[in-house]
């Protein structure tokens, strides 16, 4: 390839090539100047209107707006024939038009570089803005304002990237925090007709690949996905891709470095506020007892170690020793208490712990704690059974496809089951998403389409139909709905990951109690046995002097209850904290002192 030509214009700031002079020898091929003319030979921006006198500055392009008129910065001839307004309003679209062409055309040094890899040593010449070709090697001033034409040889690379351009590349992640934080694009990609080309291509190729490899669309939604996007930006076009090996063991090496120097500021929050010990049992598909050790402190959670217990998980003392060596490892000054399920050897380790560490506490996990509330619930005869029946009316409709489609247009489409994270809260979901359609489903085995059928001849048929319009069953569902609805909602909160749960579980749980007792108009006979319930597995496992400490602490609650100094339930669990946690009697006496401040 020989030698690129590069023509560069110079435009006038309305987006119209200047007109020369007549003394330039201009051939005044724009129609403008048939129906115009210079007031001034020496200014070429002052036009007077042969049709009206009216003269108006900024050039021959401004004369063409008075003339077609419609424009807001210039009043439009009153005497220009509409022959004339014809002519130069076509003049005018057809000369935008083929400037809106011309801008899709690349930079000639994008040219250059595609150019490169051609071992021919024909010379190419690439005029911009769709001019005509001329001969190599020339170089002509046009007599249209300022045309230049300098000729470029293909040998020419691009601009390499030195160690200067590596320490000035701005952070990828700052950069997105200060797109996202003036939430609109740059004003290239916004204006740009051929940048907005190149963006959907690639789109359309990242897009691809995520459809390939199977990954979910919300990973988009990461906070890492930008600055990643960014990163590739930056280095430019001709990026080799990871290979596997890089991924696999050298990147994901950096990533590990990357995450532990994250960590390093929760170390030094462990040392400053203390931290909890959370551990987590699951059984995996193999029938695994996997133990996850988590650690909390004001700026998160952060996962430690996984272990494999299968072993001694049952063994009280085993756990006792594991655990001991978490505390150990975090810190025994740093740890404030244990979060473990409710299971017999976590309780006996617990107070193992307690027994050991003087200043710790062990704590039995709050949503397992509620879980164990609904699960006696469902224990009760009454609600046992409606819980069953309702399982059959599922379990019969959703085994049978076609039933399943008879029912749906009764239902708007919505399903009898929503599951959630745990046994028992779908248990109530199930029953309140069944209570929802209670009027759908009795029309469906009240229709004719229903009694019709094939199924409503079947013994299990006849049985689900009679669930449906049994009034005893409805009755039982709401009954089941009063009382567990609030405790569900505790369990949203303790399980739920906007907010620290700790200073609200108190509360919220004298407000569920609050809850299911207007629920029945204060009619005690009717929930006695729900409380009994509620004050078992509060009372015994889940009431914790940390909850009462919690509780006070909490402005939200301290400062809208007055009384709150005068509870002597939440005041004792206050004290026991201060004295538990603060070992020196002077720095307690303190503490005491400036809590009335």
């Amino acid at each position: 390839m020989g030698r690129l030509v590069r023509v560069e214009r110079e435009e006038s700031g309305e987006g119209e090539e200047m007109m020369s002079t007549p003394s330039e020898g201009s051939s005044r091929k724009d129609p403008a100047w048939q129906y115009a003319h210079l007031e001034n030979p020496q200014n070429i921006n002052r036009f007077k209107c042969n049709f009206c006198g009216k003269i108006s500055n900024g050039g021959v392009y401004r004369v063409k707006q008075h003339l077609a008129g419609g424009f807001r910065n210039i009043t439009a001839c009153p005497k220009c024939p509409a022959e004339v307004r014809e002519e130069i309003r076509e003049y005018m679209t057809k000369k935008k038009k083929e400037k809106e062409e011309m801008n899709m055309l690349p930079h000639f040094d994008e040219l250059a570089n595609a150019y490169e890899e051609d071992e021919e040593d024909d010379d190419i010449e690439v005029i911009e803005r769709g001019k005509r070709p001329l001969a190599h090697g020339s170089e002509v001033s046009s007599a249209r304002g300022s045309t230049i034409i300098s000729t470029v040889s293909k040998t020419k690379k691009p601009k390499q990237k030195g160690p200067i351009d590596v320490f000035f590349t701005p952070n990828p992640d700052v950069v997105v925090q200060n797109r996202k934080a003036q939430g609109k694009q740059t004003r290239i990609d916004a204006n740009d007709p051929y940048r907005k080309e190149l963006r959907e291509r690639a789109c359309i190729r990242f897009a691809r690949w995520m459809y390939d490899a199977g990954i979910p669309f919300n990973a988009v939604n990461c906070d890492s996905f930008g600055p990643m996007i960014e990163a590739i930006g930056q280095y430019g076009p001709g990026m080799k891709p990871p290979s596997y090996h890089e991924v696999r063991v050298p990147l994901l090496k950096k990533e590990i470095e990357h995450t532990n120097n994250l960590m390093k500021g929760h170390r030094d929050d462990w040392v400053k506020y203390g931290c909890s010990i959370m551990m987590d049992g699951w059984t995996d598909k193999k029938g695994r007892t996997l133990l996850n050790f988590l650690v909390n402190c004001p700026k998160g959670t952060m996962f430690v170690e996984s272990i494999d217990a299968s072993s001694y998980s049952k063994d009280a003392e085993k756990m006792f020793q594991l655990i001991e060596k978490f505390v150990e490892r975090i810190g025994e000054a740093n740890v404030v208490q244990i979060v473990t399920d409710s299971a017999a050897a976590n309780v006996l380790a617990g107070k193992f712990l307690e027994a050991k560490f003087a200043h710790l506490y062990w704590t039995p996990c709050a949503a397992h704690c509620l879980d164990l509330m609904l699960e006696d619930i469902f224990k009760i005869p009454s609600l046992k059974r409606a819980f069953e029946r309702a399982i059959v009316v599922h379990g019969f409709i959703y085994n049978r496809p076609t039933l399943l489609n008879m029912m749906r247009p009764f239902t708007q489409m919505k399903e009898l089951i929503k599951p959630a994270k745990t046994r028992f809260a779908t248990a109530f979901l199930t029953l309140a998403r069944i209570h929802q359609q209670k009027n759908n489903l009795r029309k469906m085995f009240t229709s004719e389409e229903w009694t019709t059928s094939k199924w409503a001849k079947e013994q299990q048929g006849k049985r689900v139909a009679q669930i449906m319009l049994m009034p005893s069953f409805w009755n039982t569902v709401v009954y089941a709905l009063k009382v567990s609805g609030p405790l569900l909602c505790v369990l949203r909160l303790v399980d739920g990951e906007k907010k620290p749960p700790m200073g609200y579980i108190y509360e919220a749980m004298d407000r569920a109690k609050e809850a299911i007792s207007n629920a029945f108009g204060g009619k005690e006979e009717r929930y006695n046995n729900i409380f009994e319930i509620i004050d078992r597995r509060w009372d015994v496992q889940l009431h914790r002097p940390l909850h009462a400490a919690g509780y006070f602490l909490n402005p939200e609650y301290f400062y809208s209850n007055p009384n709150i100094e005068h509870d002597n339930e939440v005041m004792t669990g206050l004290y026991n904290c201060i004295s538990k946690l603060v070992p020196n009697i002077d720095v307690q006496d303190k503490i005491s002192q400036e809590l009335s401040i």
